[in-house]
């Protein structure tokens, strides 16, 4: 099978098994790429997989995979407990993409939590850096995802991933996911004319060509700058369709999958996003 030139795919369920239940919602709505969890996005628990289920998605070459880590992992958090079980949930993470072939691991940058940002980021350097040195050549990306702007974000700009890498020493296992709604609550105007290349450009800039691994495709429900994760369904919210044909364009996304966390329950919303995603990309 011939990939298409920027896979479409979607953040799937996984009620019933990672392959059995995620690869049967992506074929549903004609996801070309597929997002899971492999533990509770909510909580600490580091549940063990299923080799049988594993080896299901991970021998579906035909769709790239990527782990979204839980969402309570913050690598700048003053508190040790909270640091020593972020660093745990995320290896847990990296482990199990691994087993079921995952490209990447998705994990949000974190907050200061009211500590003084050097401090977080001195944090950042001394943990996660021991932790990129630990994935396997053939084990996935570790993959930083900017924030909303909200709270005492350490990263929320396409600029502010600098420090990051700077930190990071620029691990070659070191990516970046894109993810449209966060960029734009964080103040890139991305509906405005020029909007979307003028911020890529600015991620190329800050962390070289070659870094996005990966984009989630997400409207947003509130206007730019308003530091509110609200998703939207593509074309609906204050966003709009054109930008996403022009994310397709830009050379630093060629071959880059888009995947989508919009709202809706069922298959309907999904697949109406992801077709529309793709007859943007088809266009191109």
């Amino acid at each position: 099978m011939t990939s298409p030139k920027n896979p479409v795919g979607a953040h799937v369920p996984v009620a019933g098994g990672l392959a059995t239940g995620g690869l049967k919602y992506a074929a549903e709505i004609g996801a070309e790429a597929v997002q899971v969890f492999v533990a509770n996005p909510r909580g600490w628990a580091l549940p063990e997989g299923r080799p049988a289920e594993d080896a299901a998605l991970r021998d579906r070459t035909d769709v790239p995979v990527y782990v979204h880590a839980p969402y309570l992992v913050n690598f700048g958090s003053p508190s040790e407990d909270t640091l020593a079980r972020s660093l745990a949930t995320v290896r847990h993470s990296l482990t199990r993409g691994r087993a079921v072939g995952a490209l990447g691991v998705v994990v949000h940058t974190g907050s200061a939590v009211g500590r003084p940002y050097d401090d977080a980021m001195a944090q950042i350097h001394e943990h996660v850096l021991p932790l990129l040195e630990e994935i396997p050549e053939d084990g996935p990306d570790l993959l930083l995802e900017p924030m909303a702007g909200q709270g005492a974000m350490l990263c929320a700009k396409v600029q502010d991933l600098g420090p990051f890498f700077d930190r990071l020493e620029h691990h070659p296992k070191l990516g970046v996911c894109f993810d449209t709604c966060h960029a734009f609550a964080a103040g890139h105007d991305l509906a405005a004319p020029g909007g979307v290349k003028e911020t890529l450009d600015a991620l190329v800039a800050t962390v070289g060509e070659g870094r996005l691994k990966l984009v989630h495709a997400n409207d947003s429900k509130d206007p730019c700058a308003s530091a509110k994760d609200r998703h939207e369904n593509i074309g609906a919210g204050r966003i709009g369709e054109p930008p996403f044909a022009d994310l397709f364009r830009h050379p630093a996304a060629a071959g880059v999958p888009f995947i989508i966390e919009t709202p809706g329950r069922a298959p309907e919303p999904h697949a109406k996003d992801i077709t529309t995603l793709k007859r943007l990309r088809d266009r191109i």
